[in-house]
């Protein structure tokens, strides 16, 4: 088994950081991933060891001096549903997010419309729980299959052991860096509800004068991709991960505070003791949106979206998160989590 050394990162990380592995590995199946993981605890367990997706969550403050993995387990099957209106499919974490999203759709297997567009690959949707125009990945997620970074033997969590909250997991929390997902299974429908109670969704349907009552997944999809490409940057033209930061859940005591001072302060539920905030809002507040730091910018139509403007290293990238970070605290004295996971530093 052999390792490819020095790697450049580029190719797997959306942010365009040239950031280089010591070691770098690709794999197409559980028993190839096996070997590998065997080969690096028999040879290479003194440096770290990092599993990466599609590159789209990360930001690497410096290069990595371990070995790094990727999937490359594709396919996406069908199996025995459990009743008629349900579709079971089994996906390979190395997939393409938005190709599974696209396949279903053209199957007739609904659910994931909302989601339609979101970088990166299947793996990370288990790790992330992924979420956009009110749907999250959690409500259609049935089990992930995964594999020990430390034994090589095989896990199967079902959706209730996995911890799922907003943008969470346990494998982003008590089980980080402990598994690498190889399959996931998702529960599907035959029969398309749209899911419309989100945003603009609304609007944006009427304005393209489609009913909701003749509404097609393919149509709800094209409208997602369309709301979405007016609003984020193309990875491909200006370096970003998407949104940078998670909206902040605060008790409604303090959502009432920082209201008695802003008014117009915008939420929306989250449960009985606490509401979401729009961090986006928020750093539009302090002045941000538009501004750059060096190589390093708040995307001027998305303020949730930090961006590349150009050589800038996940240093530069980390000084504007911080500064951000820093305004909105002292303004609103609410505090900014990045939904970014940093490597290295």
């Amino acid at each position: 088994m052999e390792f490819e050394q020095n790697k450049s990162l580029l190719p797997y990380n959306t942010f365009g950081i040239d950031a280089k592995a010591a070691y770098f590995s690709e794999y197409s199946s559980e028993e190839e991933l096996a070997e590998i993981l065997d080969e690096y605890h028999r040879t290479y367990a003194h440096l770290p060891l990092l599993h990466i997706g599609g590159g789209s969550n990360l930001l690497f403050l410096s290069d990595f001096s371990g070995l790094v993995l990727h999937s490359r387990i594709l396919g996406i099957h069908r199996m025995e549903p459990v009743d008629s209106s349900e579709i079971l499919i089994r996906v390979g974490a190395g997939v393409v997010w938005d190709d599974l999203v696209s396949t279903c759709i053209s199957h007739g297997w609904y659910g994931l419309e909302n989601l339609s567009l979101i970088p990166g690959e299947v793996g990370a949707s288990a790790v992330q729980n992924i979420g956009a125009y009110g749907s999250e990945v959690k409500d259609f997620i049935q089990s992930v299959e995964c594999l020990s970074l430390s034994t090589g033997e095989k896990r199967v969590f079902q959706a209730d052991e996995c911890c799922y909250a907003y943008r969470s997991s346990i494998f982003k929390h008590g089980l980080k860096g402990q598994f690498a997902v190889t399959h996931v299974t998702y529960r599907l429908s035959s029969h398309f509800v749209p899911c419309l109670d989100y945003g603009g969704l609304r609007a944006a349907l009427e304005s393209q004068g489609i009913s909701e009552d003749v509404l097609t997944a393919q149509q709800l999809r094209e409208v997602i991709i369309g709301i979405r490409k007016a609003k984020l940057p193309d990875p491909k033209v200006l370096g970003n991960a998407g949104s940078f930061f998670m909206n902040p859940i605060v008790s409604k005591e303090e959502f009432q505070r920082v209201k008695s001072q802003c008014p117009t302060l915008p939420s929306y539920p989250f449960n009985e003791s606490h509401v979401k905030v729009p961090a986006a809002w928020l750093i539009e507040q302090t002045g941000w949106k538009g501004r750059s730091l060096g190589p390093a910018a708040v995307h001027d139509r998305q303020a949730l979206v930090l961006v590349n403007l150009g050589g800038a290293t996940g240093q530069d990238i980390l000084r504007l998160c911080d500064e951000v970070r820093s305004s909105v605290f002292n303004k609103f004295g609410i505090n900014l989590c990045p939904e970014v996971n940093f490597i290295g530093g």
